[in-house]
This record gives structure tokens, C-alpha cells and sequence, in this order.
């Protein structure tokens, strides 16, 4: 009661007394230590409080750029494969400007696991006009040959299969050889070469259409090698392909007509004989 009378007479003095303004004011200024202690809990609980949420919320910021950086990283690997491939595409694009023959392009699907079996698969089958034997390319020259057929694929045999073998020429001067594969995409190499046949390094290998099973004038191979042993009546003569067959995912396949292959055959059966 005491404290509610004293409160009652303290407004009627402000109300009534002008010097209670005055009074007031040093009473508030006696009184502003007291406030600013009292506040001094609220604000360390707001500045702690901004300080946790600031720093949860750039933890949040941090995790989201590096998610960003990665999509980012990923999107620009992206682009430098489509990029890579772009380039692949427009070679081949080069290459089957150069071919005479209608070709089918094809994409690498599946690869031989067997390091001793150089076979690659195709998305293209029958449905499509593929046939075993058909003579397989890349941008850089002839890649193998198809062994195998479904409705929708195709197994195709490389050049430098151990099981493989390519008629082929010299396109300097025309000299006929085989080309066995070693087994090694790097190397092939040239059966039962004269001691005194005109082959040197660099000389380009092409195909020379015997046989019927590829068309004549493909690049083959470069050679790289020419070793004669004065004891023996044939060189060892070794050539590296043109084709990039580990490396290739985009391939051509030619399409030759069958009448023009076994007229071809014919040909080249009748040729022999004689």
C-alpha cells in the first residue's frame, strides 16, 4: 500500500509540478547504468545467437557450393567428352567423304574382355543390313571385319587379332603381302616378304581387294619396320595401323552389295586359276 501511495503521489507531482520534469530526468539518468546492466544477458543472447545461426548458415552455404562445384565439375567433363566426340564424329565425317562406298555407321557397344581376342561389338545386326564379312572402318583406315551376326549386333574382329589376316599392298609400288595380326593393337605384321622386295619405313599399306572381303584402296597401315636377315629368304617387316582400334567408338561399315562381292571373288578365283 505504502508503494502504491508513493507512486500515486509521484503522478500527481508530475502532473502538477513543473520541476518534476527536471527531477525526472536526473532520476533517468541515475537509472540508465541499471538499464544498460539489466540489457546486457538479452543482447550476449542475441549476438550468441547470430553467431550460431551465421555460422550453421554458412555451414548450409558452404555444402551447397561444393554440391554446386561438383555438378559443375561434372557438367564441364561432360562438355569436354561431347567435345572429344565431336571431334571423333567430324573425322569420321572426313573418312566417309573419302570412301566410294555406301557405308553404315555404327557405335562400339561392347568390348572382348580376352586380352588375346581382339573383338569388339556393334549396335548394328541384320535388321540393319549387317553380314558377316562385311569390312569394318574407322577415320583413319580399315578396322576388321564382322565374324558374327544377331538381329540386332554385330562381333567384329580387328586387324591385329592373332586369328586375322588382311591382303594388302604397298601403295608406292603396288608389291602384294598378307597382314597377320600379333595380338597387339599397336603391330601387325607382313608374312613371307622377299629379301629383295622393295619395302621400306613409311611406306603406306592398303588394301588390295583380293579375296572380295575388302574393298581395294582402304589405308591399312604405315610401315615401321624392315629387319633382313642375309640367312633367310624372307624380311620381318612390321607395320602399325592407321585405324585407332582401342580407341575408336564411332565405325563404318561398307556396305558391298552381295552380288558385287562374290562378282568380285569370281574375279579374283578366275584370276588365280589362270
Amino acid at each position: 500500500m505504502v508503494l502504491v501511495l508513493l507512486a500515486l503521489l509521484l503522478i500527481l507531482a508530475d502532473l502538477n509540478w513543473p520541476r518534476m520534469r527536471d527531477a525526472r530526468s536526473y532520476l533517468s539518468l541515475a537509472v540508465t547504468p541499471l538499464q544498460w546492466l539489466a540489457d546486457v544477458p538479452g543482447r550476449v543472447a542475441d549476438d550468441l545467437s547470430d553467431l550460431l545461426v551465421d555460422r550453421s548458415t554458412l555451414l548450409k552455404e558452404n555444402e551447397q557450393l561444393k554440391s554446386e562445384q561438383l555438378l559443375l565439375e561434372r557438367r564441364v567433363q561432360q562438355v569436354a567428352a561431347l567435345t572429344a566426340e565431336n571431334i571423333r564424329l567430324r573425322e569420321l565425317l572426313e573418312g566417309k567423304r573419302r570412301v566410294q562406298d555406301e557405308v553404315m555407321l555404327a557405335e562400339l557397344i561392347g568390348v572382348n574382355p580376352d586380352p588375346f581376342l581382339h573383338q569388339v561389338l556393334l549396335n548394328r545386326g541384320t535388321e540393319d543390313g549387317a553380314f558377316v564379312g562385311q569390312a569394318v572402318l574407322d577415320a583413319g583406315g580399315v578396322s576388321g571385319q564382322v565374324i558374327a551376326t544377331t538381329h540386332y549386333t554385330s562381333r567384329v574382329m580387328l586387324i591385329t587379332d592373332a586369328r586375322h589376316a588382311i591382303p594388302v599392298e604397298i601403295n608406292r609400288n603396288g608389291f602384294r603381302a598378307i597382314a597377320l595380326g600379333k595380338g597387339t593393337y599397336e603391330e601387325i605384321e607382313l608374312e613371307h616378304v622377299p629379301d629383295t622386295a622393295d619395302v621400306r619405313e613409311g611406306d603406306l599399306l592398303i588394301t588390295s581387294g583380293l579375296g572380295g572381303r575388302f574393298p581395294r584402296g582402304y589405308p591399312v597401315a604405315v610401315v615401321t619396320g624392315v629387319l633382313r636377315d642375309p640367312g633367310k629368304p624372307f624380311s620381318m617387316v612390321t607395320a602399325k595401323p592407321t585405324a585407332r582400334l582401342d580407341k575408336s567408338r564411332h565405325l563404318l561399315l561398307v556396305k558391298t552389295p552381295p552380288s558385287q562381292r562374290a562378282e568380285v571373288a569370281g574375279t579374283v578365283s578366275g584370276a588365280g586359276d589362270e
